[in-house]
């Protein structure tokens, strides 16, 4: 196993907004793929200073290429590959709330913020929506409710309080809420990071930034249509002054699918992304992996985004 990092705080990862230089990340969704291709690229990214974070999805089914293909459970296999990685800070984009209780989830990414030196940031979300049709089939297969809308909504926010107090709180506590019923919580042990890892919400619609507003570090949005994630990012800052935040204390976060066809292409995305001020990049590597795919991302794109490149 390779040695484990000083645990780091949340002043020491890279989440602040308005910093001069942007982060880059790469995400690896692991479906139709082997294992064994990626650990072949977080280790290899692992060595790569420009690379700065790495990223998982939370799906239990496929949803692009062969929907009867493998696909791993996300948490398990980010346990794995923290223990396998040393610089790295990694995550999910997103978990899905609808998956698992919000107590069990905040033991889960304690103990992955444990096992990779305090290096977690933690990604969460209402969970997949009806689009993609494939995401959506995942939950009857496994026998998990589908909240509607406004529920889900609804549970993300409490979902949030409550992974903060089992990280955060020094004594047994209950709470009685409207979706999550706890006697007696106690998260033990904490995260190394304190006061506990950064959050990330991931989501597009108006009532997720408004949790985001409450309680998000990283606020996510799909790459793609780069005028509506302007335009969420400022009603994101609007939403914030509603409630006395500085919005420029979440940073603004996008993913970027990549097309090895095409860096010209990524190059132009990311100069338009983080011109419009997200500053935190994750670049979608697409499966199947090709040799030296980190290390070509870092040349191709990360380092021509570079100021003086």
């Amino acid at each position: 196993m390779p040695p484990t990092p000083e645990p780091a705080t949340r002043a020491d990862s890279p989440v602040r907004r308005g910093s001069s230089r942007p982060s880059f990340g790469i995400m690896t969704a692991p479906m139709n793929v082997g294992y064994d291709d990626v650990l072949r690229v977080w280790q290899e990214a692992d060595a790569i200073p420009e690379i700065e974070h790495a990223w998982l999805f939370d799906h239990l089914m496929p949803i692009a290429g062969d929907p009867d293909g493998p696909a791993f459970e996300g948490w398990t296999l980010l346990s794995a590959l923290a223990a396998q990685t040393r610089r790295l800070r990694l995550g999910l984009l997103v978990t899905s709330n609808r998956f698992r209780p919000p107590a069990m989830l905040a033991k889960i990414a304690t103990t992955v913020d444990v096992v990779s030196g305090g290096r977690l940031d933690f990604g969460i979300g209402v969970g997949s929506r009806p689009h993609p049709p494939a995401a959506r089939r995942e939950y009857a297969a496994h026998g998990l409710p589908f909240q509607d809308t406004a529920d889900a909504v609804a549970s993300l926010a409490e979902a949030c309080t409550v992974i903060r107090r089992l990280w955060t709180e020094p004594e047994p506590f209950d709470h009685d809420g409207t979706y999550t019923k706890l006697t007696g919580a106690f998260g033990n042990p904490k995260p190394l990071q304190r006061p506990h890892p950064p959050l990330l919400i991931g989501g597009r619609s108006a009532a997720t930034l408004r949790v985001a507003a409450e309680h998000a570090d990283l606020w996510n949005i799909p790459g793609g249509d780069l005028e509506d994630a302007i335009g969420r990012s400022a009603l994101l800052d609007r939403y914030c002054a509603q409630i006395g935040r500085d919005p420029a204390s979440i940073v603004r976060s996008m993913h970027l699918g990549i097309s090895y066809e095409d860096p010209a292409g990524a190059r132009a995305a990311i100069a338009a992304a983080t011109a419009a001020g997200f500053s935190h990049i994750v670049l979608g590597l697409p499966a199947p992996y090709p040799a030296g795919v980190a290390r070509w991302a870092a040349d191709e794109l990360i380092g021509a985004a570079r100021p003086g490149r």
